[in-house]
Order: structure tokens, then sequence, then C-alpha cells
């Protein structure tokens, strides 16, 4: 069992396990307690170093959005993100529930409601004492700085109007021909305004001393403010669930509709009159059309990061397949032919170091050729009615984001693809030779199989250029997806969004972890010498 658990450790590339199982099985104690020690013990006391000094550093460095936000502030940004999630979940149920679910949901949301009424109304009196408290022992504070800023900024306005009444009274003084006295009272004019910009800067920077005292807020401060914002975000969400399961429900709206409907076809059968007629027939046909909307309906569900992370996902292994779809024949067949090789050469050198920033626009108006009309072109309208794509909304900036990470991580799985075909050992193509096989047995049974080593190394390399790429094409082609999310949290400007982008960089570090661990694994069950694939 010890050898399985090492063999699948191996496969995953997950070497620092390696002295906890052979500890486990009492195989050389201290050997093994050096390597725990050396391999996971020095790296968390160094990703501990980093978080120590990330909450030291992070709070005295202001931006325009606040505070660097610290690894906890970034944990509850993570939390209240999730929460966004999970509340447009709740809604969207809401939206759609019928009978005694939405009866039942309705009751708990009240319920909830009714709750939070006397929670509220403590914690807005918390805040309201903790800022009375505040003010006082800020006014205690500031009182001195308020007087010396004010001391200071009388001294230099009269100072400034003296020097400037003694300059003119001397220049009023002095004869036409005067020249020299003119140069000189130039120069100390000079001085004169050097020394008020040295004065004033100096008030000035008292000032903003003033001000950064009054808008850092005491942890209570922090704290209660922190209950309130939590309670009325909570409140909020009520509200708008209790919505969605009363007015805006859909199978409420629909019932009201069809009874708008059974009202009308009544009062048309009981008419008379060709205009009357006419005039109700329109407005039943009306609502009908009305009635089947809000019946194939959904909510109009905000995209979170969740979904957004979904989404981007999809986009990079879409353009991932499709560069794979290209690169592994390219590369087999460059591989196989050195005339190949030799006219693909300059392809390569040319277009490998192009950035996406480039490849983007270029796949938008490619993209928009083929796809003139979105809502009507047979590609979107199949894709729209594929299961798996559901809310994702595939469109033309989705597309060209996934062209761009295919056109961005090809080569690293074409040149890999190439360089392992054409290392094949001779013998294995003499003896297919001896053996009389035909250009596709030899393809697949030994050109293929022998190369599979160096084709997904060169497959996990083009993965991680291809997520990386991916977030600059959301972001800049404003397709839905984590770089769209980073871009609209940047343009927000609050502290929150702040804490909230410092979010998004660890889900991409993880998802990229992932990606890459998942590649390990499959390049090692390819890999026969046993070669290390990762660090």
């Amino acid at each position: 069992m010890k050898y399985k658990i090492l063999k699948a450790i191996d496969v995953a590339g997950l070497a620092f396990l390696d002295p906890v199982v052979r500890l486990a099985y009492g195989e050389e104690p201290r050997v093994q307690v050096r390597e725990i020690g050396r391999l996971i013990v020095v790296p968390l006391l160094a990703f501990a170093v980093f978080l120590l000094l990330w909450s030291e550093l992070a709070p005295r460095h202001r931006t325009k959005s606040g505070e660097v936000p610290t690894p906890s502030v970034v944990v509850e940004a993570a939390q209240k993100v999730w929460a966004f999630h999970e509340r447009e979940a709740i809604k969207e149920r809401g939206y759609a529930a019928v009978g005694q679910d939405r009866e039942k949901a309705l009751a708990d949301a009240e319920a909830r409601l009714l709750e939070l009424e006397p929670l509220v109304e403590d914690a807005n009196a918390r805040v309201a004492a903790v800022e009375a408290a505040e003010r006082e022992a800020l006014a205690d504070t500031m009182e001195p700085l308020v007087a010396i800023y004010e001391q200071r900024r009388d001294g230099l306005r009269a100072a400034e109007a003296e020097r400037k009444e003694a300059w003119v009274a001397r220049a009023d003084a002095l004869p036409a021909s005067a020249m020299d006295a003119k140069r000189a009272l130039l120069d100390e004019w000079m001085a004169h305004v050097e020394s008020t910009n040295a004065e004033r800067d100096e008030l000035d920077a008292l000032k903003a001393e003033m001000n950064t005292r009054r808008s850092v807020a005491s942890p209570a401060l922090t704290a209660a403010l922190r209950e309130q914002t939590a309670l009325a975000e909570e409140r909020q969400f009520l509200e708008k669930h209790v919505e969605m399961l009363t007015r805006n429900n859909r199978d409420v709206k629909s019932t009201t509709a069809r009874d708008q409907i059974a009202a009308l076809e009544t009062e048309y059968l009981a008419a008379t009159g060709g205009a009357k007629l006419q005039a109700l027939a329109s407005n039943i046909v009306r609502s009908r059309g009305r009635l089947a909307k809000v019946e194939a309906s959904t909510y109009a569900k905000p995209y979170t990061l969740p979904m957004q992370t979904l989404r981007s996902l999809l986009c990079v292994f879409v353009g991932f397949f499709i560069g794979t779809a290209v690169a592994i024949p390219v590369g087999v067949l460059c591989g196989l032919s050195p005339t190949a090789m030799a006219a693909m050469t300059p392809f390569i050198a040319l277009l490998k170091p192009v950035s996406p920033i480039v490849w983007l626009p270029i796949a938008l108006i490619v993209v928009g050729g083929f796809v003139p009309d979105p809502d009507k072109h047979w590609l979107m309208v199949a894709l729209a009615d594929l299961p798996v794509v559901g809310w994702m909304k595939i469109n033309p900036a989705f597309l060209a984001s996934a062209v761009t990470v295919a056109l961005c991580s090809l080569w690293a799985t074409l040149v890999n693809t190439a360089l392992g075909v054409a290392s094949i050992d001779k013998d294995h193509l003499n003896v297919a030779r001896m053996l009389q096989l035909g250009f596709r047995a030899r393809l697949f049974k030994i050109v293929l199989p022998s190369a599979l080593p160096l084709i997904f190394a060169g497959l996990r390399i083009s993965l991680g250029v291809g997520w990386m790429v991916l977030i600059a094409a959301e972001l800049l082609s404003s397709s839905e997806g984590i770089g769209k999310y980073v871009w609209d949290m940047f343009n927000n400007g609050a502290s929150e969004s702040f804490a909230q982008m410092f979010v998004v960089v660890f889900v991409v570090g993880f998802i990229g972890l992932a990606l890459d661990r998942t590649m390990i694994v499959f390049q090692r069950l390819v890999t026969f010498d046993g070669a290390p694939t990762s660090i």
C-alpha cells in the first residue's frame, strides 16, 4: 500500500507529501522529519512571514481607495463575495418558487425580517454612541493641532503681507534709472515667493495630518460600522427576496396575467359591435403575449464572482482546445518533415512574441465578420440552446477571447510536439518499416505514444499561458469573466472593491495552480522515464 500511495503522490506531482507517507510507515524517521521540515514547515513559515509583513505594511500605505487591505480584510471580502453569490441564488429560486415552497420561503424571510428590526436598532444605537465618543476624543486631540494650524496660518498671512508691503514701498522709492536696485528687488521678490511657498507647504502638511487623524476610524467604530453594514445588507436582501416571492414572483405574475386574460375573454364574449370586439381582441392577444414572456422568463441574476470564474474557465478551455487542435497536427507534421519545419519556423518566430493586446482586436474584427448579428446567427442560436451554456451567454466577445487564448498559447504545444516527434528513437521507425506498417499505424502506435511526454509538457505550458492571457483578453473585450470583474472593481474605486481585487488575485492563483497540477497528473501518466515534472 505504501508504494501505491507514493506512486500516486509522484503522479500528482505532490512530492512534499512523500516524507509524510514514509514517516507514517516508519521509514528512517529522522530523515523524514528533516525532509518534512524542509518541504512543508519552511514554506509554511515563509508564507506566515509574508502574511505578517502584509498585515503590518498594508495599513501604512494609503491610496485613493483607502488603505491597502490586510489579509483579514481580504478574507472578509471573500466571505462577502460568496454571500452575495448565495443570496442571488436564493432570490433566483424565490423568483421561480411556486405553491408551498414559495409560502414557506416567504414565511421564513418575513420572520427573519422581524428578528432583524431590534438588531438593526441596537447596531444603529451603538454606532451613534461610538461616533459621539469618537468626536469627543477627536476634539480633545485635534484642539491643539487646530490652534497650531490657525496660529501658523495667521502668522503666514501677516508675514506675507508685511514682506509684500515693504517690497512695494521700496519699489515706489526707486527712480526709473536704478537698474541694479531693481534687479536686487527682483531677487528679493523671488526669495519672498520661495519662502511663502515653503511656509504654505508646511501648512498644507499640517492640514493633511489633521485630515488623516479625522479620517482614521478606531477599531471600536470600525467594528460597529461593520456590524451595522452587515445587518443593513441582510435586511436589504430579505426585502428583495420577499419581493421575489410576492409581486415579482413568476408564478404570481403569471396567475395575475391569466386572471386578466380570463376577464378580457369574458368581456369579449359579452360585448357587441365590431370596434369594441376588435379592441378587446387586441388586448387579449397582447396579454397572451405578455403571459408567454412571463412564463418563459428567468431571474435577471447579476454575474457573481463564482459565475464569472466558471465562464472564464469555459473560455480558457475553448481557446485551449482550439489551440491544441491546431498545434498538435502542425507539430507532428513539423517533427516528421524537416521541410515542413523549415516552412513553419518563420511563422513561429514571427507570431509567437505577439501580445494578446494585439491579437484581441484582430480576433474581435474577424469573429465579428463571421457573426455580424449574434442574435440571429445560426451558431449563436445553437450555442444558446445548449444546456451547458445557459446563463454563460456565448457571444462574439467570448469567442474572440477564446481565439486570443488559442493564438497566444498554441506555440508551446506546437514546438514541444515537433521536438517530441523529431526526437523519436530511429530504431523504432526502422522496426516499423521492417514490419511494413502504414503511415496511420506508425503515427498512432509509434510516433504519438513516443512523443506524448513532450506533448503534454507543451500542453501544460500552453494552459498556463492561456489562463494568464485570458484575464487581459476579458478585461479589454468586456466579455463577462474574471477580467471584466477586476475592471469593474477598479472603476468602482471603493475600498471594498480594492479588497475584492485581492480576492481575485488568490482565486486566479489557486485556479492556475489547480490547472497546473491537473496537467502534471496527465503528464506523469504518459512519462516513462520517471523524470521530475515540477518543483
